[in-house]
């Protein structure tokens, strides 16, 4: 009999056979238990702007070595980075690296203004072993630890890495559990990762307005309202969405995302335009 097992990580919770991988491409059963398959494969490597990531309010004018890998537990149909997001660990180009070898690129960049580690690009929360070991020993080398995640994680994984992580950019994509559903994620699920995360870290939040998605006015209303319930200087970034992957929708009319802009405005300390 073909026991099945139970991934844990996301509100996915995928039911697996043996061998069989899960929503995001990167977990797999194995012996009655999940290994990643992305544990230490690098896909995009660069020393970026920390305000890049976006993070406008943490050691403004500093660099971070960005790393992604592949893969994702959303499967959102605009998606500015599917080249890696949507593809499985045959169909990427893959570097391999340890937690220790990451740590150490992590010190000779520090020439360069590099402040630590930014895990970003794809989905890096289903790294989730991979960054924990890293984040550990980061904190023994006084190195920051960065994540640019869509907060698709279970608190008792979350709660392992709070410790360790001092800034996070958290996508915010609709504030309806109806868009969240169409994007393939869990709305409850981001807005816990949110709350979690500002009680002992610094954090901003990012909504890419998509038309159709995360564009109406009273919607954004309340999420404004619920971010400025958890902190009023917690800073919001409204992106223009552009076509791309397979949305086709026409780019975020300019004047819409500026009346976003301003009814976020009513509650919240520090709301930005991107993508403009």
């Amino acid at each position: 009999m073909n026991k099945q097992v139970t991934c844990q990580l996301c509100p996915h919770y995928c039911k697996l056979s043996e061998d069989q991988i899960g929503f995001c491409g990167a977990r797999q059963a194995k012996s009655g238990q999940i290994i990643p398959l992305n544990y230490g494969k690098i896909t995009a490597l660069a020393l970026d702007p920390i305000e890049k990531k976006p993070l406008a309010y943490f050691l403004p004018g500093s660099m971070i070595l960005s790393v992604g890998s592949f893969g994702c537990n959303m499967a959102c149909p605009f998606c500015q980075n599917y080249s890696i997001a949507t593809r499985k660990r045959e169909q990427v180009q893959i570097r391999d690296i340890t937690p220790e070898e990451l740590i150490e690129l992590a010190q000779v960049e520090k020439k360069r203004g590099n402040i630590g580690i930014a895990f970003t690009y794809n989905e890096p929360l289903i790294a989730f072993d991979f960054i924990l070991d890293t984040a550990k020993l980061a904190e023994t080398q006084d190195l920051e630890i960065v994540i640019v995640s869509n907060g698709q994680i279970n608190e008792p994984y979350l709660k392992q890495l709070l410790p360790y992580v001092s800034a996070w950019n958290i996508d915010l994509k609709s504030f309806t559990e109806t868009g969240y559903r169409k994007l393939g994620g869990d709305l409850n699920t981001v807005l816990k990762t949110i709350e979690l995360t500002q009680a002992v870290a610094h954090v901003e939040i990012t909504t890419l307005v998509v038309p159709g998605i995360s564009d109406d006015l009273d919607e954004m209303r309340e999420q404004a309202k619920y971010l400025a319930s958890l902190n009023p200087n917690m800073p919001l970034h409204l992106s223009r969405y552009f076509p791309c992957y397979k949305y086709t929708e026409p780019a975020t009319d300019k004047m819409k995302i500026r009346e976003l802009k301003q009814i976020a405005e009513q509650y919240l300390n520090r709301v930005s335009l991107g993508n403009m």
